[in-house]
């Protein structure tokens, strides 16, 4: 991006400019008003944005641990073997926590 360095400078006492400033514009656009009819309190009631998921069902396939596979005695997420960094062998630690 070009900069035209001739271009007069702001002042930093500008209003908008201003931290305050920008925090008072920030609270403003993030100010939107809700709707709520007193009549149709229930959860029922209350649309969110995306697909109606209430009648699906997730299922997850859980593959046990390799032998190729540890988990980390730190953040316990399971790494291949060659992340390993150090620890001992009843606690490892992935390169990631050592």
């Amino acid at each position: 991006m070009a900069t035209d360095y001739d271009a007069p400078r702001k002042n930093d006492t500008d209003e908008e400019e201003s931290l305050e400033g920008l925090k008072e514009i920030a609270a403003k656009e993030n100010q939107t008003p809700i709707e709520v009819d007193e009549n149709d309190l229930g959860a029922e009631s209350i649309e969110l944005p995306g697909a109606d998921l209430s009648n699906e069902t997730l299922e997850i396939r859980v593959v046990p641990i390799q032998k190729d596979e540890f988990t980390c005695s730190r953040c316990f997420i399971v790494h291949h073997k060659s992340q390993r960094a150090g620890g001992t062998d009843e606690a490892p630690v992935c390169s990631d926590c050592d």
